[in-house]
């Protein structure tokens, strides 16, 4: 079994990283609704100078053919290429405040080393508490505030925010392991998903990369520049409306998510999810159902036949 010690180098003295600072996580791989840890993490890296404190093994812990790395090409020769990264980050905030950022690609490889390995380095630092942001796609408008569940240890963050709270399996990824392994040793961990809607899942959705930030800060105290970010939202919002006047069908779909969008307790900040179950249909009518499309596609292939003897 690899040491886990052997996934990272440690580029920076230990002394020169601040003990009892908060860390803030955004892996990408399994899912990023909204291109929100995106988003969140270009504005962090693109607004506050940063030191790189440790770097993990692309070749213990990267799948290469399924994230291959940039290639420049420069007429009949690659002039350079860009590895992807998984590293621990040292910056500050908008107030000068330093932190921790846990940023890059989810491990494809080796989880239990690498939580092991993440946990050695906080013990390091003694990094004093964790908040990690994700998105999902979600039945939800966008005409309402981003939804967000919380998970973790953080009681007050799970009680003042947490609007949806499913008894479910879920697909996991490797910063749920590390939130389970840290809140059996009591550190403070809040994790937050946001619901981001799932037909503007495929856009840059700038309202949720907000609304991470602002979690984030309620969580730590850490102060981030999002004015960008709200004159995206601002332009965003403006072509989602324009496209809603212009599309039926879309503004019919946004109506039926904003009727099961309600409050359980008259506070908008807590809505509660109401979906109807999904009907499961009888072979019976999966079977009338086939009939029907055969019978439609033979009429329309007799019709299309008889059009082209009429054109001879």
């Amino acid at each position: 079994m690899i040491d886990p010690a052997e996934l990272y180098d440690l580029l920076v003295e230990p002394s020169e990283v601040p003990l009892g600072l908060p860390l803030v996580a955004a892996l990408s791989g399994f899912s990023d609704a909204g291109s929100t840890i995106q988003q969140v993490s270009d504005s962090i890296f693109a607004n506050y100078d940063f030191t790189m404190v440790a770097e993990f093994d692309n070749d213990e812990l990267l799948d290469y053919r399924s994230r291959r790395p940039i290639m420049f090409f420069e007429r009949d020769h690659i002039v350079s290429y860009e590895p992807q990264a998984l590293g621990l980050y040292l910056l500050d905030d908008e107030a000068g405040n330093p932190f921790l950022f846990l940023h890059g690609y989810e491990p494809d490889f080796k989880w239990e080393a690498f939580v092991t390995a993440v946990q050695d380095l906080f013990s390091l630092f003694a990094v004093s508490s964790v908040t990690w942001v994700h998105s999902i796609p979600f039945p939800v408008p966008h005409t309402k505030p981003v939804s967000i569940t919380v998970s973790g240890n953080r009681r007050d963050l799970i009680e003042s925010v947490s609007e949806w709270k499913p008894s479910t399996s879920v697909p996991g990824n490797v910063l749920h392991v590390l939130e389970y392994r840290l809140t059996e040793t009591g550190m403070p961990m809040a994790g937050f998903v946001l619901l981001v809607p799932h037909y503007l899942s495929d856009n840059d959705y700038p309202e949720a990369a907000i609304t991470a930030f602002q979690q984030i800060s309620s969580a730590t105290g850490l102060v981030f520049k999002t004015d960008p970010l709200r004159e995206e939202s601002a332009r965003f919002t403006k072509q989602i409306s324009k496209q809603m006047e212009e599309n039926e069908d879309l503004k019919r779909m946004v109506s039926q998510l904003e009727a099961g969008y309600q409050s359980a307790d008259g506070n908008p900040n807590r809505p509660q999810f109401n979906r109807p179950e999904p009907k499961v249909p009888t072979a019976d009518e999966i079977a009338a159902e086939l009939e029907d499309y055969l019978a439609s596609k033979s009429r329309n292939d007799g019709d299309s036949d008889a059009s082209s003897e009429e054109g001879r």
